[in-house]
């Protein structure tokens, strides 16, 4: 990926990372929105910290923009192959790896505070590790309409893009060399995603 060449060798190729960099993190999280198995976050995260140490304005705004945006269409595709999967009698499997994601206990919450909180609760599950796919599943189960969906995944994916670029900032701010805020960033979305796996198990350990 241009940005993360870029923070390797210290360079900033300007030019070559709008016509390569935010095409290939747009792809990159309309998959990650897909297959959930890509780190977005780390990806935004060290896309922000590159844009943080150019030169070039809006930088940081496209990088925003690209990210989002990818997000949103990401996650309405799969919202609209999910609501597929529960009309078919057959299901599919996309809505299948849905499930998969989606353990009944988390599932059970998630079906809970949607009943409960509505829109609120999508807009947060996307800055909740692993959060996303369970109450994405429970929208699906309560039959709720694409425009509906829509109308609470596009601050989900705005608030998420917004708390990805912060932290490579963060990182950007704290190091001089790119490469070095890279490497923050990435370590600190890697934390946050494995915080609240640990804390569940010292929690069922005590």
């Amino acid at each position: 990926m241009s940005w993360l060449a870029a923070a390797a060798t210290g360079v900033t190729p300007e030019s070559t990372q709008q016509a390569i960099g935010y095409p290939t993190l747009f792809v990159l999280v309309l998959l990650g929105a897909l297959v959930p198995v890509v780190p977005t976050g780390a990806l935004v995260s060290s896309a922000a910290v590159v844009a943080f140490h150019q030169t070039a304005p809006f930088a940081l705004a496209l990088v925003f923009v690209t990210a989002s945006t990818a997000a949103f269409l990401g996650d309405m595709a799969l919202y609209w192959l999910g609501r597929r999967g529960m009309k078919s009698k057959n299901g599919s499997r996309w809505l299948e790896a849905i499930r998969s994601r989606a353990p009944e206990d988390r599932l059970g919450q998630a079906q809970e505070k949607l009943a409960g909180h509505g829109v609120a609760v999508l807009v947060l599950s996307r800055l909740v590790p692993a959060g996303r796919i369970p109450v994405m599943l429970a929208c699906l189960m309560a039959k709720w309409p694409m425009r509906r969906f829509a109308r609470g995944n596009l601050p989900a994916c705005l608030a998420w893009a917004v708390t990805y670029q912060l932290i490579g900032i963060l990182g950007g701010s704290l190091f001089k060399e790119p490469w070095e805020g890279v490497v923050a960033a990435v370590a600190l979305t890697v934390v946050l995603g494995a915080a609240p796996s640990v804390w569940k198990r010292v929690r069922s350990a005590g």
